[in-house]
């Protein structure tokens, strides 16, 4: 039997779209996104950037542990980003 995802919306991921859970005006979340940026560029990866306080379950799953990543249905980091970390994982996403 197959893991179900946190979110539906990582149903449909694949190995190297990434996943930004967020808010409006979360300056971690802009650093995480910031940090993140060139990395994807690198790798060719989409960002799919979700707003945590649109839907109720997400809100109160993430509360304050924002910002969340996602890269496919894997989550990657929670509140900070080691850079050479994400690298590694989008790396292996591609190759798996």
């Amino acid at each position: 039997m197959r893991n179900q995802p946190e979110d539906p919306r990582l149903d449909g991921c694949g190995p190297r779209d990434v996943t930004l859970y967020t808010r409006p005006g979360c300056h971690l979340c802009e650093e995480a996104k910031a940090a993140i940026a060139p990395i994807l560029r690198e790798f060719d990866a989409v960002l799919h950037e979700v707003n945590v306080d649109e839907d109720p379950a997400l809100k109160e799953r993430y509360r304050w542990d924002i910002p969340v990543v996602f890269v496919g249905q894997k989550k990657a980091a929670k509140h900070h980003i080691d850079v050479a970390q994400f690298r590694r994982q989008l790396q292996e996403a591609g190759s798996s």
